[in-house]
């Protein structure tokens, strides 16, 4: 005896011996992107943490400072010091230009731009001269014994170990009329009469070398001690003189350093303040005094604030201009 047919459940997801539904590649793709997903988050997360103290000391010692003086050079001066917080142009328009107290028409100053094409000449001076003097010294120190590398490298950083005022007052005594300089020059019948050196361009100018001189030195030396000497006598054995060696195979190999040192000599030299203070004696202005003078005597704030926001300004557009042309250059050997 036939009978109907029972009903057959509709079919279900399929179950795992444990009871479970079973689950595609699709899913265990998806469950693979979250756990990835998840895991890129919390170590984002931390190492945010980590970044966040030094991100905040730099926002409280560097991006506060530059914003307040950004400020304060849009504003007008107080009439004891400080500032007066109604919106002026005066202090840019005074680095330009002069106003007549009469019918206030304004003229070109030069006053301003020659303090700053002084500053520009004694920085670009005083970095060629370091660097004349620090790559024979960085090269002699890389081509010692490595024992006695240690010994040329502590003699070099032991100024640093002095403050750059007492420093400077020590080259204040050397370059005075009855300095050693001139004493040693006149005992040895050279000159009759002490040389002017002192308060003038000249004095600041090795002022300036002598502050800043390891700074050269330093890098000088750390990429002349990766030097391949086998290249050097490579270059011998193909017959070079020794001019196309140093111009042919140490000098680019030591480019990184030369560029290093010149960069750490000429923007601290730029904006010295000790140095043509004491030996330029205040009538050699540098961008630094004139600055400071800003901020002290003349109390106008926001005039010493434009001068130091355009002396960054030169900087950065100096320093941008070098980094596209040795990215340019890169490419065109690379």
């Amino acid at each position: 005896m036939t009978g109907r047919p029972a009903s057959l459940p509709a079919p279900g997801p399929a179950e795992t011996p444990t009871g479970g539904p079973k689950t595609g590649p699709a899913d265990a793709d998806a469950r693979l992107d979250r756990a990835r997903a998840l895991k890129a988050r919390r170590e984002a997360r931390a190492r945010w943490l980590l970044l966040a103290p030094a991100v905040g000391l730099i926002g409280l010692i560097g991006v506060a400072p530059l914003s307040i003086t950004l400020i304060y050079s849009f504003l007008e001066p107080g009439a004891y010091g400080g500032v007066e917080w109604s919106f002026s142009l005066d202090a840019y328009i005074q680095f330009f230009f002069e106003r007549d107290i009469f019918d206030d028409t304004l003229s070109f100053n030069w006053s301003y731009l020659s303090i700053f094409a002084r500053s520009v000449g004694l920085s670009l001076g005083a970095t060629a001269g370091a660097l004349l003097l620090g790559f024979p010294t960085a090269y002699y120190i890389a081509s010692r014994p490595e024992r006695q590398r240690n010994l040329w490298l502590f003699l070099i950083t032991l100024p640093f170990w002095t403050n750059l005022l007492i420093r400077t007052y020590a080259m204040l005594i050397i370059l005075r009329d009855q300095g050693l300089i001139n004493l040693g020059l006149m005992k040895a019948g050279v000159i009759e009469r002490p040389l002017e050196i002192l308060y003038t361009d000249t004095a600041v100018f090795i002022g300036l070398i002598y502050s800043y001189l390891p700074f050269m030195v330093l890098p000088l030396y750390a990429s002349l001690e990766k030097l391949d000497l086998r290249l050097i006598e490579a270059a011998y054995d193909l017959y070079a003189s020794r001019r196309k060696v140093l111009t042919r195979v140490i000098l680019p190999l030591a480019r990184p350093g030369i560029v290093a040192g010149c960069i750490l000599v000429f923007i601290p030299g730029l904006g010295a303040y000790i140095t043509p203070e004491l030996l330029g004696g205040g009538k050699k202005l540098m961008i630094g005094n004139l600055i400071a003078i800003q901020f002290g005597s003349s109390r106008n704030w926001p005039f010493g604030s434009a001068a130091a926001l355009i002396l960054m300004a030169l900087v950065m557009v100096a320093l941008t201009l070098y980094v596209r042309h040795s990215g340019r250059e890169g490419r065109a050997h690379g």
